[in-house]
């Protein structure tokens, strides 16, 4: 693994990322390499090596994020987690959530069991949500991250330190992905959920490959708009409305299209918002 270390300009970052205001990156790739990650256009930018073999961290992040203040919510993060292994040598997001103004409206999210370390410190936060990535797909699609099983004791844990805590069921792989058992596995301890199915455009050729040997009857769903947009109006909201959980929202990227279909549940009822 390459890390390397620079000094970072600015820290907040405006996002058009659905109810966040800024972004805030200390870390840029990712060690998890998952296959389908869409942060890996971030190589078009970063000439280090394939995704996955490198981690670029802003060594001035903690220092720089001292005294400032944002209005609106801030994610973390966008192109990186901050709780890849890397984290356990360098301490870097805990330093900069130390430093960080407890007056932020903080969401955090990772697929690692590492931000339990930090309790304490996000404790501080005065409103923090914090989210883990729970999809239940084994290591042909997230090869280094960590378990699903450690994820779901994260949340629960988490949970039971009066965390304010949310399940991101992603990517969904229509027909292949467990929705019903992840619910099932979480529901006695997550405030709500956030959903978003497979951006197809974005997950690259390798992931594609992938869904071809082992979700053909999924990768057609995510190929048409017509059958991508009855998938979840016939099967995923049933699937929901029937497990009886408060979802925040569910992400559809369209293949043939840059738009992003956006379903809010408002009032029991799950309604297509727009494309954006």
């Amino acid at each position: 693994m390459k890390v390397v270390r620079r000094a970072a300009k600015r820290i907040f970052t405006k996002t058009k990322i659905p109810r966040a205001s800024y972004v805030i990156n200390q870390y840029v790739g990712c060690e998890h390499a998952c296959v389908y990650c869409y942060a890996k256009f971030m190589c078009r930018w970063k000439s280090y090596g394939a995704w996955g073999s490198w981690v670029e961290a802003k060594v001035n992040a903690p220092t720089l994020i001292k005294g400032k203040y944002v209005r609106g919510r801030v994610y973390m993060s966008s192109v990186s987690d901050p709780y890849q292994p890397i984290e356990r040598k360098l301490l870097l997001t805990r330093r900069v959530l130390a430093n960080m103004h407890k007056g932020v409206r903080l969401s955090v999210l990772t697929k690692s069991d590492l931000i339990l370390r930090d309790l304490d410190v996000l404790s501080e936060f005065k409103d923090v949500e914090v989210g883990l990535t729970v999809s239940g797909l084994d290591r042909k699609f997230e090869p280094y991250a960590a378990t699903h099983e450690q994820r779901v004791a994260a949340l629960k844990t988490l949970s039971e330190n009066e965390m304010r805590v949310y399940a991101f069921i992603s990517p969904i792989i229509p027909h292949f992905t467990d929705i019903e058992a992840v619910v099932r596995e979480t529901k006695n301890f997550v405030d709500y959920y956030w959903l978003e199915l497979l951006n197809l455009q974005a997950c690259g050729t390798k992931c594609v490959r992938l869904l071809e040997s082992v979700a053909p009857e999924s990768l057609k769903i995510l190929s048409n708009e017509t059958l991508l947009k009855n998938y979840v109006r016939d099967d995923l909201k049933k699937i929901l409305e029937k497990m009886n959980v408060a979802i925040r929202g569910i992400v559809v990227h369209p293949a043939a299209s840059k738009r992003r279909w956006i379903v809010i549940r408002r009032d029991g009822v799950m309604r297509p918002i727009s494309f954006v």
